[in-house]
């Protein structure tokens, strides 16, 4: 959810029905429609990664169920996400050069871009 909207999980500065984002996230899921209105709008989804974004949207509300017998376990979230993973490349300034640089602590990782995320993290 805080991937989804760019939100916190607790935040002080909302009012009290915005505050908690699962209880604020699942009053919008009552309603399909207002997800678009949720969701963080630098996003810009098109089509394509909304139909993604729903999925993982549906996910989360069943990784927020308040029984936590009746949440899905580690091995079903990766099987729906995994597939979104591979579809997933960078469109920025460094996919158009074939690179992106990251940092960790004090190495410096450069990826191409043309890989998917998966194949990536093989290396």
């Amino acid at each position: 959810m805080e991937l989804i909207t760019s939100r916190k999980a607790l935040d002080d500065t909302m009012s009290d029905e915005r505050s908690h984002l699962v209880t604020w996230f699942c009053q919008i899921l009552v309603n399909k429609e207002n997800i678009s209105n949720a969701i963080d709008q630098t996003l810009n989804p098109d089509e394509e990664t909304m139909e993604s974004i729903d999925k993982v949207v549906e996910l989360a509300r069943y990784c927020t169920t308040r029984e936590p017998n009746q949440r899905p376990d580690i091995r079903h979230a990766v099987s729906i996400l995994s597939p979104l993973v591979e579809q997933w490349k960078p469109t920025s300034y460094e996919e158009e050069h074939n690179y992106s640089t990251f940092h960790r602590e004090e190495e410096t990782y450069s990826t191409d871009t043309q890989m998917s995320l998966s194949l990536t993290l093989e290396r």
